[in-house]
């Protein structure tokens, strides 16, 4: 894509993130009709599908931006839980950082670490005292990582097609 002129490269690839972030959201929206009931929360894969590959393609801070607003929608339509925002954020953030260091792929099956275990810490410190931080603990984690072990798994080979497919080649996405 050639840039307008008077438009520096660093201000396109700030675009591109921008226009990819909202993507991203509206992917994690639109497949939010896929979900399985479990405990108190509903799990969806898909959402830490496209948080794994947003981490990748977009980075930590942006991938976290497409889950809060993804988070903020499903909640406003009613297809999300208010456990969008502890289970989506940090997954993004973990996968993000861990990309940025390793530069590998496998980065997206760090998802479930931020998910099940930052996520899980703070519904834990938030509603343990109510329910009983044991109980929480397990009930919590079992959930989060039903959810985000298969959305990191699929999000990790779909990062495979891609690179495959040489669809992310042209560096038209900033993290590829």
């Amino acid at each position: 894509m050639k840039r307008p002129p008077g438009i520096s490269e660093n201000k396109m690839t700030q675009a591109r993130q921008v226009v990819l972030t909202g993507l991203f959201a509206a992917l994690a929206v639109l497949l939010s009709g896929i979900h399985f009931p479990i405990g108190p929360s509903k799990v969806f894969p898909f959402q830490h599908m496209v948080n794994a590959v947003a981490g990748v393609l977009i980075g930590p801070w942006y991938g976290a931006l497409a889950a809060l607003i993804a988070g903020v929608i499903r909640n406003a339509i009613g297809t999300g839980t208010i456990f969008a925002f502890p289970g989506g954020i940090p997954g993004a953030i973990v996968v993000g950082l861990a990309y940025r260091w390793a530069k590998r792929d496998w980065a997206s099956l760090t998802e479930p670490l931020g998910t099940g275990v930052i996520g899980v810490g703070l519904v834990v410190l938030l509603l343990g005292p109510l329910m009983g931080k044991e109980y929480a603990f397990l009930l919590f984690f079992t959930a989060f990582m039903a959810s985000s072990i298969p959305g990191a798994v699929i999000g990790y080979f779909l990062l495979k097609t891609l690179r495959k497919t040489k669809i992310l080649e042209h560096r038209q996405i900033p993290g590829a």
